[in-house]
């Protein structure tokens, strides 16, 4: 082989070299920006962990609009969460089992957060023909729920129902076919991001998974 048909041969090689490294860098970052929280797109909850670009096209499940009162009396509505990560459970204040362990986990959330603006805390009461405003007053100020970015919702059954199961999935499968005739009771906690999309589940009774969700939405926050 001549002098000038080596020399080729070497400048092929060096930049076929400097496009491999170059794809391979290119490669791990695309993999650098697939976030490390999971998106959802169904009941089944099944995970997947996508870079913004791909969540965009591929993760069409979104929390729906819907208008509420808080414990202030206070319109609360999808426009209040948006451009914000919130977190959501489901509760009732004559509930005597698992709801005031949910309470005291979502305090957790609260006492990380609730000075924070890009974080909102719902609690949907899964008895609104009983808990309505004044009641949901009284129930926050027993339990000494006193942060800004916590509200207690109470209205339409049949919105906070499908909000339940339909948008945020609370019940998984099994409660996605179900209507508003049938009573919903859920310990789930659902974040959701700040694009509307859900994020993480966790059972809102444990205190180490409380411990994750405050974890999780601390790494959403700095995602964005």
């Amino acid at each position: 082989m001549g002098f000038w048909e080596r020399k080729t041969v070497e400048i092929f090689l060096r930049k076929s070299l400097v496009i491999s490294l170059l794809t391979s860098l290119a490669a791990c970052q695309s993999r650098d920006q697939v976030s490390t929280i999971p998106y959802y797109n169904s009941p089944d909850f099944s995970p997947h962990f996508l870079d913004k670009t791909e969540a965009k096209g591929q993760i069409m499940h979104h929390i729906d609009h819907f208008y509420l009162k808080d414990q202030h009396g206070k319109t609360i509505s999808h426009d209040n969460i948006k451009g914000k990560i919130h977190l959501a459970q489901f509760i009732f204040t004559r509930c005597g089992n698992i709801c005031p362990e949910m309470i005291s986990q979502m305090k957790t959330v609260a006492k990380k957060f609730s000075a924070n603006p890009d974080v909102e805390l719902l609690s949907y009461s899964v008895t609104p023909w009983i808990d309505d405003v004044p009641t949901l007053r009284k129930f926050a100020e027993e339990k000494q729920i006193d942060s800004p970015n916590w509200h207690l919702l109470t209205g339409s059954k049949s919105v906070i129902y499908n909000l339940a199961r339909k948008s945020y999935f609370a019940e998984e499968e099994l409660g996605y076919s179900k209507d508003s005739s049938e009573f919903l009771h859920t310990e789930h906690m659902i974040l959701v991001d700040r694009d509307g999309r859900i994020r993480g589940v966790y059972n809102g009774t444990l205190p180490l998974e409380a411990e994750q969700c405050v974890k999780d939405m601390e790494k959403l926050l700095s995602e964005n």
